[in-house]
């Protein structure tokens, strides 16, 4: 198979669909691969090392798209990207439909064949390809907290960790999966005090057992919600459900009875994000106030950290991509179950129910796609 792998063209994107390593076991196996010129230049490799590695150069994207049986990218196509997509290619990369209406139209309308990161699962019921960017973004997001709490930011002016003799600031995460748990870890390493909502009591228990005393933790209401949020300092939205669009579980009421110079990140605006005042924002402008309350809604959050979230994301995508070139996207999708999940849209027509639902469109079962 002759592999795509263009240049990411999102505002302030620089991550890359493969590295070198990946093109280079990608040949290994007898494939072709073709990457835009300039492609890894965001995170430090020249066009040379993928010409080592066995790839060979395009001029652009263009040549990339046209040429390709496979387009492996990081984040969902732009709109000049949809429209150089034709019926049958495959695409490989995140999507986040469910909040997207005009990109799941366009890809529909391209007859393309999508298969989204964020919703292949694994045998336990994780979703391995959309976990290392989650570690990122929960492990940013306190970074990115810390830093708007300073007054030249515009916010209160608190030190997370506090001093001897002063209250540490305290930071409530909603949701306790996989970035809610980065999250957590990165904040009380701080000496935050920390507080993770979830409404599961299993998972809860097991991050009492994982941090003990060290974390607090509250079962998921409307009223712990309120209560929480209107006393914290940073609230880290953390929720996620599979494909489809985030919960808003903080409302705007709740939001203005929130302190003056409070932060707020949204890791969940990638499916809409999980508070009613969030709205997505770039790199490039990353906050708003609303409110009286800075929020942080960047929709490509580890793009900020482009080299170590690139690297992360490819050890979880390889075996994967290496399945869809061996054995073609149909046999690698009957043969593997969690692959076949990351189905999104074949034939003109949306594969996954929850994107299909938020987006009030008709669909079809990926095991229909493939009968």
């Amino acid at each position: 198979m002759l592999i795509g792998v263009p240049r990411e063209i999102k505002t302030h994107e620089y991550r890359v669909g493969l590295v070198p390593g990946s093109v280079r076991e990608l040949v290994h196996h007898g494939h072709q691969v073709l990457v835009e010129t300039g492609a890894g230049l965001g995170i430090g490799f020249e066009d040379a090392a993928y010409v080592a590695a066995g790839a060979a150069i395009a001029p652009g994207a263009a040549d990339v798209f046209a040429r390709a049986g496979m387009i492996v990218k990081v984040k969902e196509p732009q709109a000049v990207e949809i429209a150089l997509l034709r019926p049958g290619q495959v695409l490989f990369t995140y999507l986040h439909l469910a909040a997207d209406r005009e990109q799941a139209l366009g890809l529909v309308a391209s007859g393309a064949v999508g298969i989204a990161y964020e919703t292949v699962t694994d045998a336990r019921g994780g979703l391995p390809l959309l976990a290392p960017m989650s570690e990122v973004a929960g492990r940013m997001a306190v970074q990115v907290g810390a830093h708007l709490l300073e007054k030249e930011q515009g916010g209160l002016g608190v030190l997370l960790g506090g001093v001897p003799g002063v209250a540490a600031a305290k930071v409530v995460i909603i949701g306790g999966g996989v970035a809610g748990t980065n999250a957590a870890r990165m904040a009380m390493g701080l000496e935050a005090h920390t507080i993770v909502i979830d409404k599961s009591l299993p998972r809860l228990y097991e991050l009492d057992m994982q941090f003990g005393s060290q974390l607090h933790t509250r079962f998921s209401t409307v009223e712990a919600i309120e209560t929480e949020v209107r006393e914290a300092d940073l609230v880290i939205g953390a929720v996620l459900v599979p494909g489809a669009a985030a919960p808003k579980l903080v409302t705007r009421d709740m939001v203005r009875g929130m302190k003056r110079g409070a932060v707020m990140v949204d890791i969940a605006i990638d499916q809409g994000g999980c508070f009613e005042t969030s709205r997505p924002t770039t790199h490039a402008s990353p906050t708003y106030v609303e409110e009286g309350v800075i929020h942080y809604c960047v929709t490509n959050m580890p793009g900020a950290v482009a080299r170590t979230s690139t690297f992360a994301l490819n050890n979880a995508t390889l075996p994967f991509t290496l399945a869809l070139a061996d054995k073609g996207w149909k046999r690698a999708l009957n043969d593997d179950i969690h692959l076949r999940r990351g189905l999104n849209i074949w034939n003109g027509r949306v594969t996954f129910d929850a994107v299909a639902q938020a987006l009030g469109l008709e669909a079809v079962s990926a095991d229909a796609a493939l009968a």
